[in-house]
């Protein structure tokens, strides 16, 4: 063969061989970033073939299996995010692909970059795909924080398989969760243990029972200063209490053994009693709690007030009607008064201090504890609202931090992805509340008619019960009763009409 015709046949094969470096550098730059949203690509156009072909198509498997993940699978997410082992394993996995990811990056713009590319352009070269991979490297820093933090969250606030509890239910994990509690009534603490007191008291108790299958939730608000708090006649305090928590030879009246005054007390009192409890104090208060409303309580979750406002205050705030002046600060048994007062309006956004005096300011406020008791449900209403999932996710390392140091409970860890499910029905569902009827079941918190108070919550939970069928509350206590009325009870009210901005005093 002679010389010319090997250079023929060379020639556009030589051609072809270079023809990827001969670009222009602003073109090659181009090319290797835009392929770094395929990994792969940038590789074939380097010509690269067997390697660009099997890097494109694991990206594209990828993209697709995260796609029916996000799109058909989002239960599966849930519960992925709620374990703690594979949360660390995310970590780990989301490293390894950032690495990966910077690896092809550079070395596809090597591959691209033209062989005649003068320093200049090297060196801006250089700089882009410097910036790219710290781009990279910053939010993968941040996805694994994020990752850490609800590991972290998750490990501290919810209860592993060592933890105990003496009123906890019994589920099954491998069957659906809601057909086993179709109801789930949860206990909702707000515990006030600031430097001043003496021990942990309880100010705010609430129960949300839950529709499981609608998300529909009706709220039942206790007022701090009942006494004579009943206990299951199964229980061991029932033995010790038999006619309710109070002094049978003590004064009419008996802080020390307020309803507020349970969780210290009872387990300081009688230590043990109940059995072992990671927290002996919401232990005996669902007991207890659930007797007097006539209610099996599955689960508890208690938040710190004094540091409630760090939560609120992570969500960026929350919006609400004030319909009179709420006091911030001030102290009626010492007559200290507040140092300023939150404004009548509609639509008010409240920053976590604001958010705090609202749910618990009683400064001469009329009928102060059920004034108190219907801002904390709407306390309650507006945090739902503003824990949109962008607005959490937005927030999320914030909300995680906040959340470590504010919430106990007693909900396992391997039920959160059940739970987070039906928060997301909660959240789109309608939320009540249950009135108890104050003016003839409590008008004073001495000797509260549970009785009555069971009927009431039954027939709101169960309208189409008659009342022939109304389970018969059992009798725990000896303290007598008074007559129930003909007066059909008060049924659920709308938290949209009770939260509304209708200004005046309460009452």
């Amino acid at each position: 063969m002679s010389p010319s015709s090997r250079a023929r046949r060379a020639g556009p094969s030589r051609a072809r061989r270079i023809n990827p470096r001969q670009r222009s550098a602003f073109a090659a730059l181009a090319l290797a970033v835009v392929g770094g949203l395929l990994p792969g690509t940038a590789y074939l156009f380097a010509r690269r073939l067997r390697l660009g072909t099997v890097l494109t198509i694991v990206s594209i498997g990828l993209y697709g299996a995260a796609a029916y993940v996000g799109l058909r699978r989002r239960n599966d997410v849930i519960t992925w995010a709620l374990d703690p082992k594979l949360l660390l394993w995310m970590v780990v996995g989301l490293s390894a692909l950032a690495l990966i990811w910077v690896l092809i990056l550079v070395t596809s713009y090597k591959m691209l970059r033209p062989l005649t590319a003068g320093p200049g352009s090297r060196a801006f070269g250089s700089v882009v795909i410097g910036l790219v991979c710290f781009g990279m490297a910053a939010s993968t820093a941040t996805g694994a924080q994020t990752l850490m933090a609800q590991r972290s969250l998750v490990n501290k606030v919810f209860s592993g398989e060592e933890s105990k509890s003496q009123t906890r239910p019994t589920i099954n994990s491998k069957k659906d969760v809601w057909q086993q509690l179709p109801r789930v009534n949860v206990l909702l603490l707000g515990a006030d243990d600031g430097d001043d007191r003496q021990g942990t008291r309880t100010d705010s108790v609430m129960v949300a029972s839950i529709d499981t299958k609608t998300g529909d939730t009706a709220l039942i608000s206790l007022t701090r200063n009942w006494m004579r708090m009943p206990f299951p006649v199964d229980s061991p305090l029932h033995k010790i209490y038999p006619t309710g928590f109070w002094d049978p030879n003590g004064p009419a009246e008996q802080s020390e053994f307020y309803l507020d005054a349970m969780y210290r007390n009872v387990p300081k009192l009688n230590h043990g009693a109940i059995g072992p409890s990671d927290n002996e104090g919401a232990d005996v208060l669902k007991l207890s709690v659930g007797e007097a409303l006539g209610l099996k309580l599955h689960y508890y979750v208690q938040i710190n007030l004094a540091g409630f406002a760090q939560l609120v205050q992570a969500l960026g705030g929350i919006t609400v009607n004030i319909n009179y002046k709420v006091p911030v600060g001030g102290n009626d048994d010492k007559k200290i008064p507040p140092s300023r007062y939150l404004e009548p309006g509609p639509n008010q956004h409240l920053n976590g201090g604001d958010a705090l005096w609202f749910a618990r300011g009683r400064y001469q406020v009329p009928t102060a504890d059920l004034a108190r008791q219907a801002r904390q449900r709407c306390t309650v209403k507006a945090i739902v609202e503003r824990a949109t999932p962008q607005n959490v996710l937005a927030n999320y390392q914030s909300i995680a931090k906040a959340g470590e140091q504010l919430i106990r409970t007693d909900i396992p860890q391997k039920l959160l992805g059940d739970f987070v499910t039906l928060g997301q029905r909660v959240k789109t569902a309608k939320i009540t509340n249950i009135d108890l009827d104050k003016k003839k079941n409590y008008p004073s918190g001495r000797n509260p008619n549970y009785a009555a108070m069971r009927t009431i919550i039954q027939k709101a939970l169960n309208p189409a019960t008659s009342t022939s069928t109304v389970p018969k509350p059992r009798r725990t206590t000896a303290t007598p009763r008074r007559p129930t009325t003909t007066k059909p009870p008060a049924t659920p009210g709308d938290l949209t009409s009770e939260c509304a901005y209708h200004p005046g005093p309460p009452g």
